[in-house]
């Protein structure tokens, strides 16, 4: 398993992550969540996140194969999650509605862990780069992911007040034209061989 280690993978896949997951930009709407509903606990919220992660990793592919769904057809179906995701981060727009409602208590985990930091667009990104990089890389990145959404959800308040609404706003665009760039290379890298195959 070692030997299949590449850092050079491992850095692209953690900066694809820590774009799509975007827990710097996700600062306010964390600080919202812990207004309404108290006390959130960060160990919890990365821990869940990190499992659900984990086994859309190792489990994604098996589920989408059962309901016959190659791989290069999700991959392009992932890269039109990443481009509107994009185009919410540059835009400043909102086309994903999430349901922030949750039974009280439960915010570390609904909507924190889900659908905020693993959510749609991250279980899409990991079964659309698993196309392209070893899952033990992934599995690192995603790692290395979960420490930072750690570290963020500790500082929250002091990360909010050091960058400022400016500072998190450039920082949200910035991610979303790196995320932008990635999904149309996902694209491009693989609808010409799914056209091939239908053809």
């Amino acid at each position: 398993m070692f030997e299949l280690v590449n850092l050079k993978e491992i850095g692209a896949a953690f900066m694809i992550l820590f774009a799509v997951i975007d827990i710097i930009g996700s600062i306010p709407l964390i600080v919202e969540i812990k207004r309404k509903s108290g006390e959130l606990h960060p160990a919890r919220t990365t821990f869940v996140s990190f499992i659900i992660m984990i086994l859309f990793l190792f489990l994604g592919l098996e589920i989408i194969h059962i309901i016959g769904i190659d791989v290069n057809s999700f991959a392009v179906a992932g890269s039109f999650v990443l481009f509107f995701l994009a185009l919410e981060m540059v835009l400043g727009i909102q086309l994903f509605k999430e349901d922030e409602k949750a039974p009280k208590g439960t915010s570390s985990i609904v909507p924190l862990a889900f659908p905020i930091i693993a959510g749609a667009g991250s279980m899409t990104t990991i079964i659309s780069i698993k196309a392209e990089y070893e899952s033990i890389n992934i599995a690192i990145a995603i790692f290395l992911n979960m420490i930072i959404v750690f570290v963020v959800l500790i500082l929250t308040r002091r990360i909010e007040k050091f960058l400022g609404v400016g500072g998190i706003a450039v920082l949200r665009k910035i991610f979303g034209v790196i995320l932008l760039a990635i999904a149309v290379k996902l694209f491009t890298s693989h609808a010409v061989p799914l056209m091939n195959f239908k053809g």
